[in-house]
């Protein structure tokens, strides 16, 4: 098993912000991108299609981390740490809601040896 950290972190837009917010949350990636342990950073928009039909916030981050360590330092950076401050806390932001949520591929108890 890896040692792999899959982030999705989720958004809602405050009413008519939603271009606005996207945008910005496609101004994060290439920084991200960037950082060690980064295997994918990626913004996506929902869209209707009659095959998934679940309930979803509209924009989501699809993030994979090589470890905790490399996504607890993506976290700490101070342009994320800006962006929620700004955006998701700030009674001015664009954002009405957010939800972030790590998991990983290991099972419950699995007693691999680390490396």
């Amino acid at each position: 098993m890896s040692q792999k950290v899959y982030c999705i972190a989720m958004f809602r837009a405050k009413p008519g912000k939603e271009d606005a917010l996207f945008k910005i949350l496609q101004s994060l990636e290439p920084n991200s991108q960037r950082e060690d342990g980064c295997i994918q950073y990626l913004v996506t928009r929902q869209i209707e299609n009659p095959f998934a039909t679940g309930e979803s916030y509209p924009f989501v981050f699809n993030e994979i981390w090589a470890n905790k360590a490399a996504f607890e330092a993506h976290c700490q950076r101070k342009e994320i740490v800006a962006f929620f401050e700004e955006q998701c806390v700030a009674e001015d932001g664009l954002v009405e809601a957010h939800n972030v949520c790590v998991y990983s591929d290991q099972p419950a108890n699995f007693d691999a040896p680390k490396l």
